[in-house]
């Protein structure tokens, strides 16, 4: 059956919402990407807006705040489930109730317990016609970190290394640079403005001594953190200048030596952890509001992070070279995967062209 032109006016609202909100893409957390539309009773557009930081004017709000007329009787399209609560904003749900609006179509409920429900529970109560599902698919992707965050209670994380074709991260004496090629070393550079926070191990910052920014691409920069079970940590690194990034070194407090402690300038925040389970550090991020990080570690705390359940998605650079060696470092440590029913399959993988390197991403199979 032809959709109606009806039901095309509405889903033509409801994705330039998902547009407005995807403008908000890098500079929402710990807040979702929300956009608004508001079209009068005659159908005419009349404002729109989106949220762009936290602390500042939900997207509703803006929307209120840019009309061009009386709303009274009109139509909102939203992306998500307007808040009903006290944040740092007032709620959106008073608002739409007392600008006289009579429908709104929702796309997708909130996530977050303080809201999931109760905000289309109200507008209905005051009898406001809601419609709820129209673009869910592409709402729930634009939000699938910060709607994991509040069901998981732990971040969205992403994986990422470059390899060879053989399959290695760096020669046996653990040199590897550059294993890619500049325009995929720029690429990731970009990437990292996407993420909250970005998570090494001691071992990357002892061997490489990373700067792990996006070079100026996002503002304020990624948190940058460092996981260790030694704390045995160089007292000169790139990451003790504050002045480029925060810096967060996270330690399991049943194995580190805390006289090292000394070594890490007063600029860097310090916390402890219980063990050296990643899935602690995953959700002491989520508790900061980090919807999304990025790993960038060594072989051993990548496949810990994926056993415990705190990667959902792959990004990995693989150049045409060769590092050869069965000793030279590989991605990933082992499994011990015994049977074939037991392996990681991946899935919605997309592949391009960087250059003559190649960009893999992909998304792990619940």
């Amino acid at each position: 059956m032809e959709m109606s032109e009806k039901n095309l006016s509405h889903t033509k609202w409801m994705k330039r919402a998902i547009s407005l909100a995807s403008l908000g893409k890098n500079t929402t957390s710990p807040n979702p990407r929300v956009g608004a539309v508001i079209l009068d009773k005659n159908g005419k557009l009349i404002s729109e807006g989106f949220h762009y930081k936290a602390g500042m004017p939900h997207a509703e709000a803006m929307a209120f705040n840019n009309l061009k007329k009386d709303a009274e009787g009109g139509t909102m399209y939203v992306n998500l489930e307007p808040c009903c609560h006290q944040g740092k904003t007032p709620p959106c749900v008073e608002k739409i109730i007392n600008t006289g609006i009579r429908k709104v179509y929702i796309s997708i409920q909130d996530s977050d317990k303080r809201v999931s429900g109760k905000g289309i529970k109200e507008l209905k109560e005051a009898g406001i016609q809601v419609h709820l599902g129209l673009c869910e698919k592409e709402s729930l992707k634009l939000n699938k970190a910060f709607i994991h965050r509040n069901i998981t209670k732990k971040a969205f994380g992403v994986l990422k290394w470059a390899m060879s074709i053989d399959g290695r991260i760096a020669l046996k004496n653990g040199k590897s640079k550059w294993i890619t090629n500049e325009k995929s070393r720029t690429l990731v550079h970009s990437f990292r403005a996407e993420f909250d926070a970005i998570i090494i191990g001691g071992n990357t910052l002892r061997k490489d001594n990373p700067i792990l920014t996006s070079r100026g691409s996002k503002n304020p920069e990624p948190l940058r953190v460092v996981f260790t079970k030694s704390l045995d940590l160089p007292s000169k690194s790139n990451l003790w200048d504050c002045d480029k990034a925060k810096t967060i070194v996270i330690y399991d407090s049943s194995t580190a030596n805390e006289s090292y402690l000394t070594r890490i300038p007063e600029c860097v925040e310090v916390e402890k952890v219980s063990s050296d389970n990643p899935e602690l550090v995953s959700e002491l991020l989520a508790r900061r509001g980090c919807n999304k990080v990025l790993w960038e570690c060594g072989p051993r705390l990548a496949t810990a992070a994926i056993k415990s359940g705190c990667i959902q998605e792959l990004i990995s650079f693989i150049a045409p070279i060769i590092l050869g060696g069965e000793n030279s470092m590989n991605p990933l440590g082992d499994f011990e995967f015994g049977e074939m029913h037991e392996i990681i399959k991946l899935s919605g993988s997309q592949v391009s062209l960087i250059g003559n390197d190649i960009c893999l991403k992909s998304s792990l199979e619940n």
